[in-house]
């Protein structure tokens, strides 16, 4: 019978591990603004994008309760943009979280009586849309957590972005693992576990989301490391999988057959395919807020697939929001720079067009010839 034993805070820092690729996220300079910050600081709110994902939720859910733990006399808010899918109701702390579009006048407030602001999962402050204007003029101390390509200049005091990394939930996760040791000595904060279950399950399902059930950007060794560590913590990533992947509704699965077999349109040539989702169509399906999470992925199951064009209209702006998403080498990220307005990872992006759906499928066209090249190789 193998004996287990108990594994101590120290036992889970792994990035100063030699021989495993473990390089250290932050610098002594940078821990040292991080501790001073967040000493200072009685009044914290952490933001993420619009149209929050489950990276979104996961970071900032799991960053507000480490928070709390590790600096009980802070007010610790967390501010969404807007309003995110119901598919991530279910996670720890997601009941706490404020939405400031259409609750201005009550959130506003809390961010210009904030003395520090923390970034989580972006890196330009327009991902905020109007927040991101609160934001850029509260003249207040804030620290980035991110992980996507090209983060904006002078965002912040503390630029934590490593678009390398997985997710903005395994930046995070890597974060505490080398804060912990800072505050564990000679702090109350000895007495505190590394994470609780909650955050655990909102880092891996950060994680989870954000590589496609691991199916992308998850080939580096040290991810499965960090996910050993979220097991050991008690975690059922397989309920977590169910509880965002397994909750259609019977209209969803319709609108699924729906969306492939009549609103699916493969140019063959380009190994790439487009559909189209209006207004019209969701009232049509009774579709739920986060129903259409997921088609964008379902045409690279096609041979020889390599982009994945998924346009639809937005339900409060007059605009076409457009999902990307890649296989292998197809950079998304730089098509969704020159023609959408957005940006994000290679194999995963996103942007958006103010104007008619006719509009954007011209765009698409135009995006797809210039990287016609690409997409022949």
């Amino acid at each position: 019978m193998i004996q287990e034993t108990p594994i101590s805070n120290s036992n889970y820092f792994l990035p100063h591990r030699e021989g495993r690729g473990w390089v250290s996220l932050l610098s002594p300079s940078d821990k040292a603004l991080w501790l001073q910050l967040l000493s200072a600081a009685r009044h914290i709110v952490i933001t993420c994008h619009r149209g929050p994902d489950g990276d979104a939720i996961g970071s900032t859910t799991a960053l507000a309760s480490w928070l709390r733990r590790h600096y009980p006399e802070a007010d610790i808010r967390v501010v969404a943009p807007t309003i995110f899918p119901d598919f991530l109701k279910w996670m720890p702390g997601a009941e706490d979280i404020l939405i400031y579009e259409k609750h201005e006048d009550e959130v506003r407030p809390i961010i210009e009586h904030s003395d520090l602001v923390i970034l989580c999962d972006h890196g330009e402050l327009k991902r905020m849309w109007t927040l991101g204007d609160v934001v850029r003029d509260h003249p207040t101390p804030r620290i980035m957590i991110d992980h996507h390509l090209d983060p904006e200049q002078g965002i912040a005091d503390l630029v934590i972005s490593h678009p390398d990394l997985s997710s903005t939930c395994e930046v995070l996760l890597r974060v505490i693992l080398e804060l912990e040791p800072l505050l564990a000595d000679g702090c109350p904060a000895s007495s505190l576990p590394l994470l609780t279950h909650d955050e655990a399950v909102s880092l891996y399902t950060g994680m989870m989301t954000d590589t496609g059930a691991f199916t992308y950007a998850s080939t580096r060794p040290e991810i499965y490391e960090l996910i050993s560590i979220l097991l050991q913590h008690g975690i059922d990533k397989d309920k977590i999988y169910r509880n965002v992947f397994f909750t259609y509704s019977p209209n969803r699965l319709k609108l699924q057959g729906y969306m492939l077999y009549a609103k699916l349109d493969v140019w063959k040539k380009a190994h790439t395919s487009i559909m189209t989702f209006t207004n019209a169509e969701r009232r049509r399906f009774g579709t739920l807020n986060g129903d259409t999470e997921g088609l964008v992925n379902l045409p690279l199951q096609i041979l020889g697939m390599k982009l994945s064009i998924f346009l639809r209209e937005d339900t409060e702006h007059p605009c076409i929001r457009v999902s990307l998403r890649s296989v292998d080498d197809f950079p998304c990220n730089e098509m969704a720079a020159e023609f959408f307005g957005g940006g994000g990872h290679k194999n995963a992006a996103g942007g958006e067009i103010w104007g008619t759906m006719d509009d954007a499928v011209a765009i698409a066209k135009k995006a797809v010839q210039k990287f016609l090249p690409l997409l022949k190789e």
